[in-house]
């Protein structure tokens, strides 16, 4: 069994209150949700109304795909407009890390 997570920084544009964070925060959550079956949330920031931290988590039984899913939910996020991704931290732990 391997985990992988993801943890994203993020600048968001021209966002002016915490109700118009959650309309650009939510749609990237539950997109990532829909597609790639991970778990993911806002972690951090969250009284920040420009500023927002995603982290996600996936098990996989191989390293192949967990990196392929990690790839697919990085560049998903990269992809949209409507935020400026300021830093990525990758993880991943297999069965023999302490």
């Amino acid at each position: 069994m391997y985990v992988g997570t993801l943890s994203f920084d993020l600048l968001l544009g021209d966002v002016r209150s915490l109700k118009e964070k959650r309309s650009v925060v939510r749609p990237i959550v539950a997109e990532l949700q829909r597609k790639y079956a991970v778990s993911v949330a806002e972690v951090d920031h969250q009284d920040l109304h420009r500023r927002a931290v995603i982290g996600l988590a996936v098990v996989a039984g191989d390293t192949e795909h967990l990196t392929d899913v990690l790839d697919r939910c990085e560049r998903l996020v990269a992809g949209r407009p409507e935020v400026e991704l300021l830093s990525v931290r990758r993880r991943l732990h297999g069965e023999h890390d302490d």
